[in-house]
């Protein structure tokens, strides 16, 4: 007679995660949240239908911002309409930067597409625009997030990374006041995806690659320089690469050094080391914590000032945690979106399961805030 078999171990969960709000349309990606804790995000154009791609939270539903005007259809002049958002960041002064890829579907950019546009959340109005030329933001660019110093300059610098599937990646630093613009690292291998045979990703247990005719493998995650965050102090600029589970550092004073080329300000480069995992979404907070979403364990890693990693949260809800943002009411938010269920991951099946979701966990930490 068979003796029924008793509950195996499972894996337990790490953290206490919220749940902020479900979507059920198109996937998001970025995150923020402003001083009295309006809540932003947006949707890429990568095939989902996309009604807005910049929307704020309003009882858990996006609602179109800044309005619906700049979330109409492109048309010749894309300068004056969001044309397939990635992220959305809130900067130290309380204004919401809104970073536009220029590219659906990761076509080839033109001249008016990849730009910043600055919203002033006191009126909720567009302030400023700033479009890239294109020796910047190249035709194969795909900006992906941004970080502010606002002690630099007349009215601070942003420091871009771009994450291009179909060409070389790079970091971009920018002047806030001018709209000048310079490419850094292009081509770096510290800015670049790594190769297959040095980095097979991992999620749900299964490898993340294309299986070709022949028995072959070949990479789906071909993005470079992604995550992105700023010391606390200002000093140092983090990024990791889509496909690559080390961290780097760059020094900021070499980024915005126009007399250096590429070889001073690849000198100032620090390999942080192997984070046990990849990432999608690096974050600060004005203590000195850095955070580092995982996304082949479902997990958020924190490391502390003196470099020791931790695991704040791991949690099978976090199906490719991908942005993060630190807010002043002491959480961090997440994004989960199952990227990687996605049709181009699965020779054309689409694996994903709505809805997606915003979370948070508490930290008891305030951003960074170089102002």
């Amino acid at each position: 007679m068979a003796v029924p078999a008793p509950n195996l171990p499972v894996d337990e969960a790490v953290g206490d995660l919220e749940v902020v709000a479900r979507f059920v349309g198109a996937m998001p990606t970025g995150v923020t949240v402003s001083k009295e804790g309006r809540i932003f995000v947006c949707f890429p154009k990568w095939g989902d239908p996309v009604v807005y791609t910049v929307g704020e939270l309003h009882a858990g539903s996006p609602v179109a911002f800044p309005n619906e005007e700049w979330n109409r259809d492109p048309t010749d002049d894309e300068s004056t309409t969001l044309v397939s958002v990635q992220s959305v960041v809130v900067d130290p002064a309380d204004r919401l930067w809104i970073v536009d890829t220029g590219s659906p579907m990761f076509r080839e950019t033109r001249f008016g597409g990849p730009k910043l546009v600055c919203v002033n959340l006191a009126t909720d109005e567009v302030e400023k625009t700033i479009l890239f030329p294109e020796d910047v933001a190249l035709p194969t660019s795909y900006l992906n997030d941004i970080r502010f110093d606002l002690r630099r300059g007349e009215d601070g610098v942003g420091f871009i990374t771009d994450s291009s599937q179909n060409g070389p990646n790079g970091i971009i630093a920018v002047d806030l006041a001018t709209g000048e613009s310079i490419r850094r690292l292009d081509d770096h291998p510290t800015t670049q995806p790594e190769p297959l045979e040095e980095f097979l990703p991992m999620v749900e247990g299964r490898p993340v690659v294309r299986y070709l005719d022949d028995g072959s493998m070949e990479p789906v995650i071909r993005m470079g320089s992604d995550g992105i965050a700023i010391s606390a102090d200002g000093d140092r600029l983090y990024y990791s690469p889509l496909a690559s589970r080390r961290l780097y550092s760059v020094s900021t004073d070499a980024l915005l050094d126009v007399g250096f080329g590429d070889l001073e300000v690849g000198a100032t480069i620090s390999d942080e080391g192997d984070r046990g995992g990849a990432s999608d979404g690096l974050e600060s907070d004005a203590t000195g914590h850095l955070y580092s979403t995982n996304y082949e364990h479902d997990a958020i890693l924190r490391r502390s000032p003196d470099g020791a990693w931790e695991t704040l949260v791991h949690d099978p809800r976090l199906l490719w945690p991908d942005t993060m943002s630190v807010a002043e009411d002491g959480y961090l938010y997440v994004t989960a979106n199952q990227l990687h269920r996605q049709p181009s991951f699965h020779d054309g099946q689409d694996l994903r399961r709505k809805p997606y979701a915003l979370l948070r966990v508490r930290i008891g930490e305030e951003p960074v805030k170089l102002i």
